[in-house]
């Protein structure tokens, strides 16, 4: 993970609506509040956090011809957001709602919004219920379909128990699990997912989310058809939308990209090589592709 200090965002903490103290990382550049350049929101994974976020947040805080202000949250549960007694509330429509509450309070009316994996989920819910926070939408892997082998390939490693040792045994872990997906991974890139995905408690690497999240995955029935959210979708083909596929993902497939494309004529479709699920935003052209999207949209 690249070197981080003060400078580099403000640490911010809110209220939910319920009463829970979340986290979110306010890289907020000067100019591009004084430009009037909206900001980029986003919203990590199932058990991801906003330090997925903040090699792509640098990149576009500091932009040298339109830096933009960036907040990174981490969803309940997740991160230094606190984890809730009530281990139902870990749903998407509660989530949403913290999204809003986080808008309110930062003073976001409108927004750019990059959501990868459950944080693209989130965003189908919002474009249906408050279209107006939204002036684009990028989802990273993510689409109105899930695969069920890719949601059961999740369940299986996030349940595995295993636990690393030390900081090289987790980036090892994450290898095993995710190599053979992420082809276009180095060495250093897997010590920097370590660093996204654990937290230090006492010199050893924790999983940085409420067990919780993951064991519900358990009580999921793969024999039935999981639902889809081609309804909400629909509610944004008004928007410009841009889709990250990692080539090699197994929960976003190929027909549903294709599918998405054919009910949003304009939506830009960008393929990861050498990527699973869910893409590093920072690498290979990804970081180019968004700011053109960005910059082209507002």
């Amino acid at each position: 993970m690249p070197n981080m200090d003060a400078n580099d965002f403000q640490e911010r903490f809110y209220t939910s609506s319920d009463g829970l103290k979340l986290y979110a990382r306010d890289y907020r550049s000067n100019e591009a509040v004084a430009a009037g350049r909206l900001p980029v929101i986003c919203l990590p994974g199932l058990t991801r956090n906003s330090r997925d976020f903040h090699p792509l947040a640098l990149l576009l805080s500091r932009d040298a011809t339109a830096p933009r202000r960036v907040i990174a949250l981490d969803s309940r549960g997740r991160g230094n957001s606190a984890w809730d007694e009530n281990k139902a509330n870990y749903n998407l429509a509660i989530e949403a709602g913290d999204i809003l509450t986080a808008c309110a309070e930062f003073g976001i009316e409108r927004a750019i919004f990059i959501g990868t994996s459950r944080g693209g989920l989130i965003l189908h819910l919002i474009a249906a219920t408050r279209p107006d926070l939204l002036e684009a939408v990028i989802l990273n892997d993510i689409g109105p379909v899930i695969e069920a082998e890719g949601l059961a390939l999740i369940r299986d490693y996030l349940n595995s128990g295993r636990r690393p040792a030390d900081w090289n045994e987790a980036a090892d872990i994450l290898q095993e699990n995710h190599g053979a997906s992420f082809t276009a991974l180095e060495e250093q890139d897997w010590r920097e997912m370590a660093l996204a995905l654990y937290r230090d408690v006492g010199g050893r690497p924790v999983a940085d989310f409420d067990p919780a999240i993951a064991e519900a995955l358990k009580s999921i029935d793969f024999g039935r058809p999981l639902p889809d959210l081609w309804e909400q979708f629909a509610s944004l083909s008004r928007l410009p939308l841009m889709l990250i596929r990692g080539k090699n993902s197994p929960l976003l497939s190929e027909e549903t990209a294709n599918e998405m494309a054919r009910r949003h004529s304009a939506l830009i479709l960008h393929a990861a090589d050498g990527q699973g699920h869910a893409p590093l935003l920072h690498l290979g052209n990804i970081p180019a592709a968004i700011r053109a999207f960005i910059t082209a949209c507002c």
